[in-house]
């Protein structure tokens, strides 16, 4: 058919008219032509300027090899992919322009059709650059595949239905998907592109399309380099059958082996054949040849891939669904336990006796004396009401440890005290005082976790501005930090404020460390007003030689800038070192969603170990890798991309590798995954009988899922306390326990992994039973009640459910706060074991009502005196216990008195 050109209209007069000095009216391709050179000078410059200061940052942090890896790894994928696609592109629109260009059909204008061949020409160069520079950027995103494939360590383990060592998939799988998806859309976008080339040369000769030999062999070939990165694809497709989502269990499953195998191995042939065809084509008359092989693909795509599994599914394999996939349920179970570190889970029975006595209690002084009352959320209010000294100070959040205090191994609570800029009064947000003065926060508060005052308030071991206690904190600055999100400038003409004094009278210093980028040259100074789009950074006269620019100060965007290919815990947590310096410690983990047969866990991941531990100076912002999983191939792999990066963690300093926890994320992954992938028959896995969950508790009114937390403890079997990471689980619809998962992480037994699983013969009372005879509880609910009235509210902590011996205690908080200041007091303990609940106003007096006699278990060691008050605090300590207890004493009788007033109304009725 033919088609002329502007589908059918002719032109009678020219476009546009010709003035003087050529071109169109009003507008002048040279003043075009400048404004696109400085746009891309503009955009160049600001390449130059992000890598020269993303280089000085690197440097100074002391891992430029790193920067510069990563760097020319994604140069080279870059230039690959640009000048592949650019060539690929410009040689095929090139050859299609020659063979279909001609002479311009009489109704065309000599001068339009000119214009029209030239706006062609110059549109096949610049369509081939510009899509080159977009497959060139596409490509950078893969460096990390690259490095991985480069440099991968093998699993030493094997998938179960190709027997293929697991790090082709991890390493190598994903980055064959990524080439052979790169070259599909390639191929597609080229022959899109030859496709329209021929259509707009054919309309400006006043011609249909016209398939001619030349043209017919150019769309062959095209079409047989498409088809051959499809078989290539369908090669992927046998291994990604791994991944299945489609039957009973993730993974390859009888369908999937039995039909989708072996049709894609069949569509492999067809499809080579189909690309030997389209070649041969070329060279025939017709396109008959090509169009059959065609359909016979499709067809058999449709039949192999859709109808004949639908019909093995439906026919066979659902009505004999577990024979069937038996096997490959065993090897969903087998290696999920191994992608998410369940198969080292340690299991043994727990006896789970009735109620806790008075000889466990003794027993175990260092779990008694460790029994966390403090809930951190309401912690975090007390602490911003009574430490927060000034305004301007915050703490972001607070975290559990274990210090060794006075010779005691002790849980503690503790958090930074971080500066918060926006705090300053609007008249003193100023960018001297932002940028310049207010640069960093000051030291830490820490209690412990289960003392508390009279008034309700917990007992300091160090407090205050500058920190005073029972920890000795020598350098207590912090730049760098959790809520440390805007730049600053250090060593400035304007003197930094360190902390205020009683006085208000400010103490001032300077930064003595080797963090921050020195602002030594106007051109460094040019780049960071660029980088920051701050004029002030160039303009100031407060800035120096020896001023020095800080940013990247939060914690997570600092790790994850050095080492992006690292998932990290979202709680960093701060830690007092031996030398007196605050660190911050932040665990990060190696993920990967390409271990076979794994099932994903919700966020897409399938294998997760946590093989890093970063420790970041609060004060200088150094950051240290340590690989604390040296068995994980995934971390090997990225030690050998960047040797320099990590360190062994038996060369952290012993003060910090004493304060390494067991990352409460991977914690709970594993937790969540063993839910379900604690069952390892296949029968019991198949009718997902024994399935588990995590159990609720109560916060403040309402039910929430029950979050893992720390505690110091004594296992079963075990000698001495230590500090552990617990969950307990209970039966999947069932309010009763099952089950608790421990994870211990002091010394050599860091990363042991302890299931402790309840007899089936006797109910053991779940968390949400227990809350249920807390909220029952005639006492504690008048308590409640009354405490809810006249503007008040009663938060309800965590229920900690302790295995203490061989018995459960139950330990929940109760907490006061005004209705108009979030401001928490801890007022009393409630504890409970069997069927016993009680609630008091110290965990001791709770614990001996519990046991039903006297019991002394060991008070926790109080924060030290005041030199010379001593007695009198004592004494006062003295009176003040006699006063609660009195006022108990009261409460029940009041109690008693409203029971009989109740008798005698009931007995007046009658």
């Amino acid at each position: 058919m033919k088609l002329p050109i502007g589908m059918g209209m002719r032109f009678t007069q020219p476009p546009y008219e010709r003035i003087p000095g050529g071109g169109a009216p009003g507008f002048s391709s040279r003043w075009l032509l400048i404004a696109v050179i400085i746009g891309l000078a503009f955009v160049v410059l600001n390449l130059v300027r992000s890598a020269y200061t993303d280089y000085l940052w690197f440097d100074n942090v002391e891992y430029a090899a790193v920067y510069i890896k990563t760097v020319s790894a994604q140069a080279l994928l870059f230039a690959v992919g640009a000048v592949v696609a650019g060539v690929l592109l410009w040689v095929n629109l090139w050859l299609a322009h020659r063979q279909s260009v001609g002479p311009a059909a009489p109704e065309v204008p000599v001068e339009m059709a000119a214009a029209l061949r030239r706006m062609l020409s110059s549109g096949i160069l610049f369509g081939s650059i510009v899509l080159a520079v977009i497959f060139g950027s596409v490509s950078t995103g893969e460096w990390g595949a690259l490095l991985r494939f480069m440099e991968q360590v093998p699993f030493g383990k094997t998938d179960p239905l190709f027997n293929q060592d697991i790090g082709f998939y991890v390493f190598s799988l994903p980055l064959y998907r990524f080439v052979q998806s790169w070259l599909l859309w390639a191929l597609a976008l080229t022959l899109a592109a030859v496709l329209g080339v021929y259509f707009l040369n054919f309309s400006i000769r006043g011609m249909g399309f016209q398939l001619r030999r030349a043209v017919k062999a150019h769309l062959l070939v095209l079409g047989a380099a498409v088809m051959l990165v499809v078989v290539f694809g369908y090669w992927l497709d046998t291994y990604d059958l791994v991944y299945s989502p489609r039957g009973a269990i993730f993974g390859a499953t009888f369908t999937d082996v039995s039909t989708l195998l072996p049709a894609l191995r069949v569509l492999m042939v067809i499809g080579l054949a189909a690309a030997v065809t389209f070649i041969a084509g070329s060279f025939l008359q017709g396109i008959r040849v090509p169009v059959t092989a065609i359909v016979v693909w499709l067809a058999a795509a449709i039949v192999g891939l859709n109808l004949y599994p639908a019909v093995v599914q439906r026919f066979d394999v659902e009505p004999n669904e577990f024979i069937r996939e038996q096997p490959f349920i065993v090897n969903n179970v087998r290696m999920t336990r191994q992608a998410f570190g369940l198969d080292r889970i340690e299991e043994q029975q727990y006896p789970a006796k009735a109620t806790v006595t008075d000889a466990e209690l003794q027993a175990n002084p260092g779990t008694v004396s460790n029994i966390r009352l403090w809930d951190y959320r309401p912690l975090k209010d007390t602490y911003n009401q009574i430490q927060f000294i000034r305004l301007y100070y915050e703490f972001q959040d607070v975290d559990v440890d274990r210090y060794t205090i006075s010779g005691q191994y002790r849980q503690v609570m503790l958090a930074a005290r971080e500066l918060a800029t926006e705090r300053l009064p609007v008249e003193a947000q100023r960018w001297v005082n932002q940028r310049l003065q207010f640069t960093h926060g000051y030291g830490v508060a820490m209690s412990g976790v289960t003392e508390f005052t009279p008034e309700g308030r917990p007992l300091f071991l160090v407090k205050d501005v500058p920190p005073e206690g029972s920890v000795k904190i020598k350098e207590p600055r912090i730049y760098f930090g959790e809520r440390t999100g805007n730049y600053v400038i250090v060593n400035s003409n304007t003197p930094e404020f360190d902390y205020p004094t009683p006085e208000d009278q400010p103490v001032y210093t300077s930064f003595a460390g080797k963090g921050g980028i020195a602002l030594d040259s106007l051109f460094r100074r040019v780049a960071y007003a660029w980088e920051f789009n701050d004029l002030n950074i160039v303009v100031s006269s407060e800035l120096t030689p020896q001023s020095r620019i800080m940013y990247r100060r939060n914690i997570a965007d600092r790790v994850q800038r050095i080492a992006p290919f690292l998932r990290l815990d979202k709680d960093p947590y701060i830690v007092v070192g031996d030398d007196g310096k605050l660190y911050w410690m932040q665990d990060a983990y190696t993920v990967t969603d390409q271990y076979p047969y794994s099932q994903p866990y919700r966020q897409g991941i399938n294998y997760i170990r946590n093989s890093v531990k970063v420790v970041v100076d609060a004060y200088d912002g150094s950051v240290t890798y340590y690989v604390a999983e040296q068995d994980d191939p995934l971390i090997r792999t990225y030690e050998r991309i960047f040797p320099t990066l990590f360190q062994p963690l038996d060369k952290m300093p012993a003060g910090l590798r004493n304060h390494v926890r067991y990352p409460e994320d991977m914690f709970q992954i594993q937790a969540e995954m063993y839910l379900k992938y604690h069952i390892m028959d296949p029968q019991g896995f198949y009718n997902q009988e024994d399935l588990w969950s995590i159990p609720q508790e109560v916060y403040y009114d309402a039910p929430i899922t029950m979050q893992p937390y720390y505690i110091n403890m004594r296992l079963p079997g075990e000698t001495r306390e230590e500090f552990v990471l617990i969950l307990p689980f209970t039966p999947r619809n069932k309010p009763n326990l099952v089950s608790w998962l421990a994870a211990r992480m002091d010394g050599p037994s860091y990363g042991m992994l302890q299931s402790f699983r309840f007899p089936k013969d006797r109910q053991i009372d779940g968390p949400a039973q227990v809350e249920a005879r807390i909220s029952n509880d005639p006492e504690i609910a008048r308590q409640v009640n009354l405490w809810n009235q006249g503007g008040s509210r009663v938060i309800r902590g965590n229920l900690l459910v302790i295995p203490i011996g061989q018995s459960i205690l139950f330990v929940e908080p109760l907490y006061l706060q005004a209705a108009n200041l979030n401001f928490p007091e801890l007022k009393r303990v409630v504890v409970a074991s069997g069927d016993k609940v009680y609630m008091a106003g110290s965990l001791p007096e709770g614990l001996r009502t519990l046991v039903g006699q006297v019991v002394a278990p060991p008070s926790a060691p109080q924060p030290p005196a005041t030199p010379g008050a001593s007695g009198v605090v004592g004494t006062l300590r003295q009176e003040v216990e006699r006063l609660q207890q009195a006022i108990r004493a009261l409460e029940q009788a009041a109690k008693l008195m409203q029971e009989s007033l109740n008798r005698l109304t009931e007995l007046s009725k009658q």
